[in-house]
C-alpha cells in the first residue's frame, strides 16, 4: 500500500531526473579534470548515452543503481508493491542491454558507471580511464 494519493506519487515520480543527475555531473567533473572531452546526451544514438566520445567512437552510460537493476545497496526494490517494482525494473534492464547491443552493432563500444562507484570518487575511476585509453596516454590519444 502506497503511503502517498496519486496524484502526489505522480508529482515525485515526474521530479526523477534523467539528465544531469549528481553521478552524471560528478563523472563528467572528473573526465573533463583529466582532460578528456565529449559530447552529451547523443539523442541519434540508441539509447541517448549520458556522455559520448563520437572520434573513439565510445560510449558512457551512466545508471541509478536503482533504476537500472544493480545488484548492490542501493539497488534493492522497496517492500512495497514488488510485483509493480519488479516488471518496471526488469524493463529497464532489457531495455539497456538492447540499446547496448544496438550500439555495439553501429561500431561502438560501451560502458555502465552505476552511481555506486562514484560515491565519494575525486578522482577517475581506473574502469573508465581503461575504456577510454586502452592502454595510451589519456591526454595524447
Amino acid at each position: 500500500m502506497d503511503i502517498l494519493t496519486p496524484e502526489q506519487r505522480s508529482t515525485r515520480m515526474a521530479a526523477v531526473r534523467q539528465k544531469h543527475t549528481t553521478p552524471e555531473l560528478r563523472l563528467r567533473r572528473l573526465l573533463h579534470a583529466a582532460g578528456y572531452r565529449y559530447r552529451l546526451h547523443r539523442r541519434d544514438l540508441p539509447g541517448t548515452p549520458d556522455i559520448v566520445f563520437p572520434g573513439r567512437r565510445k560510449a558512457i552510460f551512466v545508471n541509478g543503481c536503482f533504476w537500472h537493476g544493480h545488484d548492490c545497496r542501493a539497488g534493492r526494490l522497496p517492500a512495497t508493491n514488488q510485483s509493480y517494482w519488479d516488471g518496471k525494473i526488469e524493463a529497464n534492464v532489457r531495455r539497456d542491454a538492447r540499446k547496448g547491443a544496438e550500439l555495439q552493432e553501429l561500431g561502438w563500444r560501451t560502458l555502465t558507471v552505476w552511481q555506486c562507484e562514484l560515491r565519494g570518487a575525486h578522482r577517475l575511476p581506473s574502469q573508465v580511464a581503461g575504456f577510454l585509453t586502452d592502454g595510451a596516454n589519456p591526454l595524447t590519444s
